[in-house]
């Protein structure tokens, strides 16, 4: 190829790329983006809303304290939340089409046409000395758009129709359907009428618990209360019924209202609600009204079902709240008898001084906070009536007190004071002292309390290490038997014993044996073992130790069917307790001597 064609084509190609690059960073314009309508619009800085609805009267509504209010045609809270979408919506607002003012200038009826002769709503919009006048015309072809046109300038906007759903019909559309607003109250006391009967509750401040004033004073239940109010707190309006002063009441059945609920802080009534009958078009409704303020709307009757309930219903429900630590348990009941916490936090029953089981005590503890009262049965109950109710010598009592561990009783203080009286059918009779109220409780619950010293010793009667064991002694029936340990699971029958043994479960029940606890304990005392069927003849198991001590325990009259109690020696005396239904089966099994033997 010639040279001189060859650089006359470099030269032409170097002409055409700088031309294609040059145009197209220079020549070619940036897409414009969407175009906003309300450019200038500030929702922060609105102060005022004008809507007329298309057919409807003029809505108002002002900015204040940063709060919505309507002022036109009545003068109400409004629905912030609803306000500021509108607003937010309009700010924010881009045209799916433009229609430019010549093109309307062609047409013969513009505003009939595009429907804003008859527009379906007007808005006003006022931001400081500058109005923003809207008006909304009638939907496109399709009906998913709207034309829109902004008063004095050039032009029709076509908008998405969802605009129309932000834009009230009715003030009723803006008016905020909060009932009552209690997180606005300082709320402290509230009264409920009901026909001749009222109940009033009161609590000394915020987060204090409440405490029934009227019929009687008593402990609230504070859970209750708290959820009825919280209930309250989420009632909303569904109807304005009706804003008329002059309305007819009686109508509404809220002249008398069918019930109220008044609010207050100390003596200061902060809100009177009330209630009538249920809604003529929806029985799931009921008319109320806010005294001072003349609207009658319709509310839903189930979020207030708590209110109705009767007033006991709003009375602790428990026989016992424990607030602070307990260190003092006195019991009076088959004998009198103390637990007493140690600085080491374990217990003692005194003054028969032995140690308390803590798992026992703490399961005491349990039941009577936990107690539920399934009957008030009487209120003002005076020291004339306690016979009655066999509560004038209880048959049990327990008083709970606050004390430091070890500290002398005088120092203590008195957390709860329980008497039980009377059983009847499946209830007990009991008593709170600082109360005059005679309650009824479950009579199982009862049950489960102690009534003697003896069932509160700690249940783990020995610990003792298998391999320590140098044999068992087993006496039945005039009878003896001496089986030797020899290692694990090695076994033999003692000199002059005679039988057939099995090593393998023996190991097991003897390594039950050396770790020996009480389910239940039953009584102690010399004359125990008589009462709980120990006869001479009765099965008596001896572990023999390395060290020459032994650890004794006899079996007596049955517990249950075919498991007998068990007797051991501790300090000196007899105590007489159930064991595990297992290790008594595998005793009865494999550490006696069968019928016949010899």
């Amino acid at each position: 190829m010639n040279p001189r064609s060859t650089g006359l084509w470099l030269v032409l190609a170097a002409g055409l790329f700088a031309f294609i690059f040059f145009y197209q960073r220079h020549a070619r314009k940036p897409e414009p983006g969407p175009l906003q309508i309300l450019p200038s619009l500030q929702p922060a800085h609105v102060t005022a809303i004008q809507v007329l609805p298309k057919d409807q009267g003029e809505i108002h509504v002002e900015r204040s304290n940063s709060l919505w209010q309507i002022t036109r045609p009545l003068v109400y809270p409004a629905q912030s939340v609803s306000i500021e979408n509108l607003l937010t919506v309009l700010a924010r607002l881009t045209p799916a089409a433009f229609i430019p003012q010549k093109e309307l200038q062609n047409r013969f009826n513009a505003d009939e046409e595009y429907g804003f002769a008859n527009p379906q709503a007007s808005l006003v919009l006022y931001q400081g000395p500058h109005r923003t006048h809207l008006r909304i015309g009638r939907k496109t072809a399709p009906g998913d758009q709207v034309f829109l046109q902004v008063v004095g300038v050039d032009g029709v906007y076509v908008v998405d129709a969802d605009l129309l759903k932000l834009v009230p019909r009715t003030a009723n559309a803006w008016r905020d359907p909060t009932f009552i607003d209690l997180a606005t109250l300082a709320l402290d006391r509230i009264a409920v009428t009901n026909g001749s009967k009222i109940f009033e509750l009161k609590r000394e401040g915020p987060g204090q618990p409440w405490r029934m004033l009227s019929p009687t004073p008593a402990r609230a239940n504070n859970a209750r209360i708290e959820e009825a109010l919280q209930t309250l707190q989420g009632l909303r309006i569904l109807q304005f019924v009706s804003d008329s002063p002059k309305a007819d009441l009686e109508l509404f059945k809220l002249q008398p209202p069918e019930w109220e609920l008044a609010l207050g802080h100390g003596t200061n009534n902060l809100a009177l609600l009330q209630f009538g009958k249920a809604a003529t078009n929806d029985p799931a409704q009921v008319y109320a009204r806010r005294i001072g303020q003349p609207a009658i709307v319709a509310v839903a009757s189930n979020l207030l079902a708590a209110w109705r309930d009767p007033a006991n219903d709003f009375r602790d429900p428990h026989l016992l709240t424990l607030t602070e630590p307990v260190d003092l348990i006195e019991v009076k009941a088959a004998d009198a008898f103390s637990l007493q916490r140690q600085t080491n936090n374990s217990w003692r029953v005194l003054p028969q001084n032995f140690p308390a089981d803590p798992a026992l005590v703490k399961n005491l503890l349990s039941i009577l906070s936990g107690m539920p009262i399934v009957q008030f049965v009487k209120d003002a109950v005076t020291e004339p009536d306690l016979p009655v109710y066999g509560l004038a010598a209880p048959d049990r009592r327990f008083i709970l007190k606050s004390c430091a561990p070890g500290t002398a009783e005088t120092n203590s203080t008195i957390l709860a004071d329980l008497s039980f009286g009377t059983n009847q059918a499946n209830k007990v009779f009991v008593r709170r002292a600082d109360e005059s109220f005679v309650y009824a409780v479950e009579r199982d619950d009862v049950d489960h309390l102690p009534s003697a010293s003896c069932q509160m010793r700690e249940r783990h009667i020995w610990n003792l290490s298998p391999a320590a064991v140098a044999s068992v002694t087993i006496r039945q029936n005039g009878k003896a038997r001496q089986i030797i340990r020899k290692g694990d699971y090695e076994w033999s029958l003692g000199p002059g014993s005679q039988g057939i043994i099995d090593p393998l479960p023996i190991e097991e029940t003897v390594k039950g044996l050396c770790q020996l606890e009480a389910t239940e304990w039953m009584g102690r005392g010399d004359k125990c073992p008589a009462r709980f069927g120990f006869e001479t003849n009765r099965l008596q198991i001896v572990l023999q130790m390395k060290n020459n001590e032994q650890m004794a325990l006899e079996f007596g009259g049955e517990a249950i069917p075919g498991f007998p109690y068990t007797s051991v020696v501790l300090d000196g005396e007899p105590w007489v307790c159930r064991i595990s239904l297992a290790l008594c089966r595998d005793v009865l099994l494999y550490l006696t001597i069968p019928a016949g033997s010899p």
